[in-house]
């Protein structure tokens, strides 16, 4: 499993969150065991081709500002990776993903149909843990489904007539990412009793820390390869899914400012990407292209806008930790 190594201070912090992930680990590969020994491949597939386990990492992170790692807070790290995990066997299908992690995507392995059951699978056991940690915590795992499934309606409904696209898709990243990740510190901060103001900030830096996740994602997505990253680079662009580099290469074409190369660059994402030929040379020149600094730039925005939602808490550990997991999210090469 691929960890992102927080550098934190002294290490004691660091040490424990490791242990403890190890622990959640077994935990998964446990939940995601299903009594029928068909559904286990399927439902084991993405578990073991590893992770960030960036969000069972917030609710261990964020339980430290309060009484800190309980079995509560390790059942909620757990669903709300699951959560996570399901959400990817139902994106795989939609975008039609060869590669996932490394692998080839579930619905490459079974078909689009188990993979969307197997994330619906995922799902039921990630509410049966919910259920057992309180109604507080039913509410966030339903309000966090709810926009998980708004963002990807609206990412599949695009942008209404006269709304600026680029806001748009903000919001889809909110939704779709922002919002499992803020459930992640909402998890940790309610379960390990810390104070509401905590609540409040944590649950603010984790909604903008992921969107800063994902815009650095969409750079990543171009410049990594395959082996690195473990997906296929340029999916999204063959699949006509709007990633931030190409928003706002259309936003310059929009405002004119667009030089004959670019407007080339354009019409060519917007004609047919099937061949791996053509596919390689409209990802080559969109990333030579400036607009990839900027949506590089904009992550870091992005992170240094969630950092500033931790400015009244007082200093610790924990909130370096934060700090430092924030950036470390947008400077990673995979």
């Amino acid at each position: 499993m691929t960890q992102p190594g927080l550098p934190l201070g002294d290490g004691d912090l660091q040490a424990q969150l490791a242990t403890e992930l190890e622990d959640i680990e077994q935990r998964l590969q446990a939940a995601a065991r299903s009594a029928d020994p068909l559904v286990d491949p399927s439902a084991h597939h993405l578990l073991d081709a590893g992770g960030k386990r960036i969000r069972p990492m917030l609710v261990l992170l964020t339980s430290q500002f309060g009484s800190g790692v309980n079995d509560q807070v390790r059942a909620a790290a757990v669903a709300t990776e699951l959560t996570h995990l399901a959400t990817l066997y139902h994106d795989d299908v939609m975008d039609s993903a060869p590669l996932r992690r490394g692998a080839p995507s579930a619905h490459e392995v079974w078909g689009n149909s188990v993979a969307i059951l197997t994330g619906d699978l995922l799902f039921a056991k990630a509410s049966r843990i919910v259920a057992d940690l309180g109604p507080q915590a039913v509410r966030i795992q339903a309000e966090a489904f709810e926009r998980l499934v708004l963002g990807q309606l609206h990412e599949t409904l695009g942008p209404a007539e006269g709304e600026d696209p680029t806001a748009h898709y903000l919001q889809v990243l909110a939704d779709k990412t922002g919002s499992l990740i803020a459930a992640a510190a909402h998890y940790g901060t309610i379960l390990s009793g810390a104070a509401p103001e905590i609540e409040t900030a944590t649950v603010a830096y984790a909604e903008k820390v992921g969107i800063a996740f994902q815009l650095a994602d969409d750079v990543i997505d171009l410049v990594s390869d395959a082996e690195t990253t473990g997906k296929t680079p340029g999916t999204d662009l063959r699949e006509g899914v709007p990633t931030m580099p190409v928003l706002l290469l259309r936003r310059q074409a929009s405002a004119g400012e667009l030089d004959d190369a670019g407007r080339q660059l354009l019409a060519d994402l917007d004609g047919d990407l099937s061949s791996d030929e053509m596919l390689a040379d409209v990802l080559s020149r969109l990333t030579a292209h400036p607009v990839l600094a900027e949506a590089r730039e904009m992550a870091r925005d992005w992170a240094a806008g969630a950092v500033a939602e931790l400015d009244l808490l007082p200093a610790s550990e924990t909130r370096t930790a934060l700090d430092e997991f924030a950036h470390l999210l947008v400077d990673r090469l995979a």
